[in-house]
């Protein structure tokens, strides 16, 4: 079962509007959290996707890159991993690395889009996540059905609903069973997120109200102008305005704690980010943008972090690294 947005949107690039920035240099600290995106393909295909994903992508983590894993966690004593995607399930060896990484004591995220739940050998997934321990960011960009049908697709909603019901229904939630359930929200257009503090009061409200449906945290996160949201804005002659919007808002207190600092981003071919964001613009770890003729052997690679765990290294900024430091920051952890 696919969920595709109603939207037609020919790809206009934002990197060229984004690279002669103004950001404040940063450097990286000690790894703590090994983001990993195993795939781009998904059964969505949403408006703010800053990944582009969606059911046609073919790119997949082979089974060397994600040998690399576990002995990266183990060699760099990293103690969270985040798996995301597309929709991460989909991989056929997503639940094998889950595995490995619990039996190591690593802390495991998975970021959910809930209705891959309902995807053809996907119908216990939720039962295998609850018995790994495993914490859910799921993604919930509102709590009205009419709102998230726009941005991901008629019948997301509904099918979001069902399957928080059934993850509550495994204790998911509920602080006495260990089961974190987080849920992400996105605005729908050019503006900043309200108060994560408020906001998650007001989804808590009326999810229990109107389905009973009860929840950890909320993830506030500030859209990025790139991929289909950056040429969406682009497209309407939006961008200068978002950009201005974003750099006015600009909060130096959140340099401190914006998450490239301590995280490295993993693409499915086993290259380093700083951030997923970097890595759907191509700006790889330590180097410039990777032009479409240059050789991958200038680039770091999972395999590296055996050796190196690459503290100090100066981290690829641009302007949209604006938009995880306006207002109350934005990160892959919600408000900062």
């Amino acid at each position: 079962m696919l969920f595709q947005a109603d939207f037609k949107l020919t790809m206009l690039a934002t990197l060229p509007l984004l690279q002669e920035s103004d950001f404040p240099p940063l450097a990286r600290q000690q790894l703590s959290i090994l983001q990993i995106n195993l795939g781009y393909r998904c059964n969505q295909s949403c408006l703010h996707c800053h990944v582009n994903a969606g059911p046609n992508r073919t790119e997949t983590m082979d089974e060397a890159t994600m040998a690399l894993i576990p002995k990266v966690l183990l060699a760099r004593s990293v103690n969270t991993l985040d798996l995301t995607g597309g929709a991460p399930e989909i991989h056929p060896g997503f639940r094998s690395l889950v595995r490995q990484a619990n039996k190591m004591g690593v802390k495991v995220l998975d970021r959910c889009n809930l209705t891959v739940f309902y995807e053809p050998g996907q119908e216990d997934t939720a039962e295998f996540l609850a018995s790994q321990q495993v914490e859910i960011i799921a993604s919930l960009p509102c709590y009205s059905e009419q709102n998230v049908d726009e941005q991901r697709g008629k019948g997301v909603f509904e099918k979001s609903v069902e399957a928080l019901q059934r993850l509550n229904s495994l204790g998911y939630g509920m602080d006495a069973s260990g089961l974190k359930l987080n849920l992400v929200y996105n605005p729908q257009g050019p503006s900043l997120p309200p108060s994560q503090v408020a906001l998650e009061a007001e989804y808590k409200r009326e999810l229990k109200e109107h389905y009973g449906i009860i929840f950890n945290d909320l993830f506030v996160l500030t859209n990025m102008p790139i991929q289909r949201f950056g040429s969406t804005l682009r497209s309407k002659n939006q961008f200068a305005a978002y950009m201005s919007l974003l750099k006015q808002n600009f909060t130096p207190g959140n340099l401190e704690n914006v998450m490239c600092r301590s995280l490295v981003n993993v693409d499915w071919q086993g290259y380093l980010y700083d951030c997923d964001f970097n890595q759907q613009l191509g700006l790889p770890l330590g180097s410039e943008a990777v032009e479409a003729d240059k050789t991958s052997s200038a680039k770091f690679h999972l395999r590296d972090l055996l050796d190196d765990g690459l503290e100090g290294n100066p981290i690829q900024i641009a302007d949209h690294c604006f938009g995880c430091t306006a207002g109350q920051g934005s990160s892959c952890g919600g408000a900062l």
